[in-house]
């Protein structure tokens, strides 16, 4: 029994009265005062051993600091063969397009021989325009010949006679000239007579509108029933030969590294495969508005191939021994391009570098890296020179 429990045993006594709940009242504050003392002790034991295992030194190990780097992925690119590839869109046309009209006299026109998407050989006739006139003009200039022709033979007879009847004294030398110069007056008439038919014959034929060369036709503009003249526009387009070709679009840059010969891939919207074609002429102009200009990509004919349509190429530009690292592990900032480079002791360093042909699976590295390095992939943001890494080696990119 405490000193509690004798004061009130003793209040209780004075007073007089019984109070049997007395002791039990007192054990209940015992027992409480005695759990908060033992939970007090128990927090403290806890902190002592909570700063005996965490004091500098203790419950550790040496490499404590390397257990808590930064875990990063690491890349060794080497090097390897990158054929450089330029990435373009341009519009689809024909290589040699030949816009046909009508060159003559015109008139109605009576027959159209060809629709859009046939083959048509050189002077082939697309078109016919009436030639009703024209026809019966030929006649009369026939007609005309004939009687050139005949006033040519008797001046040719008279000639003839005079020349046996000078020598006997019954015409002078003077009649002879008059009768050489009346026959050679009717053989150029003969002769103009012969060259007006072969104009009117000449006009004749340009009614019929004409293939300048072989290919396929792109476009007809003319109906049966359409009255055309020499000023009614281009009625016909052709493709000489069928063959097409590619108006890229390109940057200078890309322009600069670009000479005729080279091999491109086009690749028609909407169509399912790609067409093999060749830079035939590079633009020796740049657009100062777009700072682009225009290479221009020979093509065989395909049905895909529908002039006026868009395409993607890629040109073929070369080829170059370098690492080739994936875009995360490349950075930028005012100093240019750089990359982190996990050196000894497992220490970020800071690598500048200087980057060449985008592909698809990476960016080629043609300066500053030999390839053996082990290069940050990804998160190199979120590292600083000089810092612990923890380096785990990642495949490289796929070639």
């Amino acid at each position: 029994m405490n000193y509690d429990a004798k004061i009130d045993a003793a209040e209780g006594e004075e007073a007089g009265v019984d109070n049997p709940l007395a002791g039990s009242d007192a054990e209940e504050r015992q027992s409480r005062r005695r759990l908060w003392i033992g939970a007090g002790i128990a927090a403290i034991l806890l902190i002592g051993i909570y700063l005996l295992l965490h004091r500098p030194g203790a419950g550790g190990s040496a490499d404590d600091g390397t257990a808590q780097a930064p875990v990063v992925t690491v890349i060794a690119p080497g090097r390897t063969t990158i054929t450089g590839r330029i990435g373009a869109t341009g519009t689809l046309a024909a290589r040699r397009e030949l816009p046909v009209g009508s060159v003559g006299d015109g008139g109605q026109v009576v027959q159209v021989m060809v629709e859009p998407g046939q083959w048509v050989k050189a002077g082939q006739v697309l078109a016919v325009i009436d030639r009703s006139v024209q026809v019966q003009q030929e006649a009369s200039l026939g007609a005309q010949i004939q009687v050139a022709q005949a006033d040519a033979a008797l001046a040719q007879a008279n000639l003839d006679r005079g020349l046996k009847l000078v020598s006997r004294g019954f015409i002078s030398k003077a009649d002879i000239d008059r009768l050489t110069a009346t026959r050679d007056a009717a053989a150029a008439r003969v002769r103009v007579a012969r060259a007006q038919l072969g104009e009117m014959q000449a006009r004749v034929r340009r009614l019929d509108i004409l293939a300048p060369a072989a290919g396929l036709v792109l476009e007809r503009k003319i109906e049966p029933g359409q009255v055309v003249t020499s000023g009614s526009g281009v009625l016909f387009r052709l493709a000489k030969d069928g063959e097409m070709e590619l108006l890229a679009q390109l940057s200078e840059s890309d322009l600069a590294a670009l000479t005729p010969g080279i091999g491109a891939i086009v690749t028609p919207v909407g169509a399912g495969k790609s067409f093999n074609g060749q830079v035939w002429q590079v633009s020796p102009v740049i657009d100062p508005q777009t700072r682009q200009g225009i290479a221009r990509i020979a093509l065989a004919y395909a049905p895909e191939l529908r002039p006026g349509g868009f395409a993607s190429v890629d040109i073929l530009a070369g080829s170059v021994v370098a690492p080739l690292l994936p875009e995360s592990a490349i950075l930028s900032d005012a100093k240019g391009s750089y990359v982190y480079v996990v050196g000894k002791g497992d220490k970020v360093e800071r690598r500048a570098v200087k980057t060449g042909t985008v592909t698809d699976t990476g960016i080629a590295v043609i300066s500053g890296l030999a390839g053996g390095e082990r290069i940050v992939q990804r998160a190199g943001a979120f590292l600083s020179p000089g810092e612990v890494v923890k380096p785990r080696l990642a495949q490289a990119p796929k070639r």
